[in-house]
């Protein structure tokens, strides 16, 4: 029992009685505002707790979008990519196709040392050629 509503007797040797004090009634009062205060409080500390979680839920909204966004641009630009490693893989076929080709041709004509005859040939037509047309 509290000391509220306890008081010390001098018959009881000692011992505590339960004797009412005067202001009991008003102490009921103050439990009973103290209490609503206390449900009030509680209260709106849930409806804070509500609003952030409200925040929470729209903020993880957006973010789920922003994922799904984010998704389809990365696929997206992964098709390109594989667009661009097909169309790079078909330019370096055709690249090697010429060099192969072009090797080819080079031996048939007699090889590297024919091919610097021909090239020097073309060179002294090209050089008696500009001596014809400017003398």
């Amino acid at each position: 029992m509290s000391n509220k509503t306890m008081a010390r007797t001098s018959k009881g040797g000692g011992k505590y009685q339960q004797v009412p004090i005067s202001g009991d009634s008003d102490d009921s009062d103050n439990d009973d505002d103290f209490i609503q205060r206390q449900i009030k409080d509680q209260r709106q500390q849930l409806q804070k707790q509500d609003e952030g979680l409200e925040m929470l839920s729209l903020s993880a909204t957006r973010l789920g979008e922003l994922s799904m966004n984010i998704s389809t641009e990365l696929d997206a630009q992964n098709k390109m990519l594989n667009d661009m490693e097909n169309d790079l893989s078909d330019a370096t076929d055709n690249l090697d196709y010429v060099t192969r080709k072009t090797k080819e041709l080079i031996q048939k004509s007699g090889g590297k040392k024919n091919f610097c005859i021909i090239l020097g040939l073309i060179g002294v037509i090209v050089v008696l050629f500009f001596l014809i047309v400017y003398t």
